[in-house]
């Protein structure tokens, strides 16, 4: 694994310039040097009689609610290889505000996800209607530790939730896959493509399943975990051979408005409940399905993600009283290299720029060749080396602290003019201004961003790098 290891060193260069009392910090990361002083930053007056490459105006777009990761099984493990020191330093460089990566939402599996040891739900005991048999014990072995490290570093951290697959007496086909393959044993005949549900519909099925939802959320709160909002499938559109469930947009639409909506408004009235993780661009179905009464009642936001970054900007329009999020990054082939990192900034740029609030990674971390029990190599932020005991930060971990880091939940996101899209500028609720510029030419790079009608930075840019300019008043 090609990945060079770095300190998680702040290094900032400050200029206090003309205009006033504006301070401007400026960290950059290159393929050889990450989240240091890089390039040079400079403010002057602005001056309408000069044309600068992008202005920065005062207009605001979406409120953020910020950045996060998803909770897997084989992170807590490989976090688990380590000694508590090295341990507590990848944790610390994850979720503490001012040496980490500053999240503020994370993501966890109903069960088990394509990250997880093995197949599992909470309750695998055909007919158990009333649910006697439930219980969140394999949770407790590896995932439940791994979320509250996490807290204890920041205990204000929110947790949402969302379910990979029912339990398999629940669906159609008795499985917890819609795709068969020899790793997952599922007879090619049981198959459930995309467009067909795989759920049960009768109605004892689906009374039972927004039961076992409403009992992961009671059960976690007992383990001091609150579950914040749930959505109630992930990738319904998924056909795939790990846990996973095909749903069509009429049987969303019923067991939200009928099931799952009227359990948690009496059960857990304070848990949110989204539409999603939505994996694909047919707007046609979400409008469809919010266009009903009874389930869009229920419904607090959308979740997006994969094939869904192509109709966020179509929600943002249509639905501007909901909030949209990124439920999940593309995850990669286990390359973690730099070239991965530019496919995610330039996935956090469009989903930001198109309305959502919030951008998620899956694997925050992994061990080793980054191997999920199903055999897909996907990235993650964080590398352990199971037999050195020694932690690495991968180029994806920098690219979202270029965000992460300084964009405070309820920053609004600004508008932006001029030729460049390479850039993005939040303005947080203390006033400070964050603007993050990558620049992808293996040349250095002057650019100039005025800020409204105020000042203009004159910003030097090294080779390849991701750049992030914090700016205060």
């Amino acid at each position: 694994m090609n990945i060079k290891p770095t300190a998680i060193a702040l290094s900032i260069m400050t200029a206090t310039l003309v205009a006033g009392a504006t301070e401007v910090k400026m960290i950059s990361s290159t393929p050889d040097a990450q989240w240091t002083e890089g390039g040079s930053v400079a403010v002057t007056e602005f001056n309408t009689d000069v044309m600068n490459d992008v202005m920065v105006t005062r207009y605001p777009a979406q409120t953020m609610q910020g950045f996060g990761g998803c909770f897997n099984e084989l992170g807590g493990i490989a976090l688990k290889k380590l000694g508590k020191a090295e341990r507590q330093r990848v944790l610390k460089a994850l979720f503490d505000s001012e040496e980490g990566l500053n999240f503020t939402v994370c993501r966890t599996p109903v069960g088990a996800n394509d990250f997880a040891t093995e197949w599992y739900s909470y309750d695998e005991t055909p007919g158990d209607f009333e649910l006697k048999k439930f219980s969140i014990s394999h949770d407790k072995k590896h995932l439940i530790p791994y979320i509250k490290w996490a807290l204890e570093i920041n205990p204000s951290l929110r947790i949402w939730a969302s379910p990979w697959s029912a339990p398999q007496w629940l669906k159609t086909n008795g499985h917890y896959a819609n795709r068969a393959d020899a790793i997952n044993g599922l007879d090619p005949s049981k198959e459930v493509p995309t467009g067909n549900d795989q759920m049960i519909l009768d109605p004892q099925y689906l009374t039972t399943y927004s039961k076992y939802l409403s009992r992961y959320v009671s059960e976690y709160a007992r383990e001091g975990i609150n579950i914040y909002m749930l959505q109630f499938q992930n990738e319904p559109y998924t056909f795939n051979i790990w846990p996973n469930c095909s749903w069509t947009p009429t049987a969303m639409t019923d067991f939200i408005g009928n099931y799952l909506g009227p359990e948690f408004e009496t059960a857990h009235p304070s848990v949110e409940l989204w539409l999603g993780t939505m994996n694909t661009d047919r707007f046609d179905h979400l409008e469809s399905m919010l266009s009903d009464e009874a389930m869009a009642r229920y419904i607090k936001g959308v979740g997006v993600q994969w094939e869904g970054k192509d109709i966020v900007n179509d929600i943002y329009r249509k639905y501007p009283q909901l909030p949209i999020i990124q439920t999940e990054n593309e995850c990669g082939s286990g390359t973690n290299d730099w070239a991965a990192a530019e496919h995610t900034y330039d996935l956090m740029k469009k989903y930001i720029a198109d309305g959502a609030s919030l951008y998620m990674y899956f694997n925050m971390v992994l061990a080793d060749e980054c191997k999920s029990s199903w055999g897909w190599k996907q990235n993650a932020m964080v590398v352990v080396d199971s037999k050195s005991k020694k932690a690495t930060f991968t180029p994806e971990y920098y690219v979202m602290k270029h965000f992460s880091r300084y964009v405070q939940p309820g920053a609004r996101r600004l508008v932006t003019m001029g030729t460049d899209e390479n850039l993005t500028a939040f303005q947080n609720t203390d006033g400070s201004r964050v603007v993050v510029i990558y620049n992808p030419e293996k040349e250095a790079r002057d650019m100039t961003v005025s800020l409204a009608s105020d000042e203009v930075i004159s910003v030097s840019m090294l080779p390849q790098s991701f750049n992030t300019i914090l700016i205060t008043d």
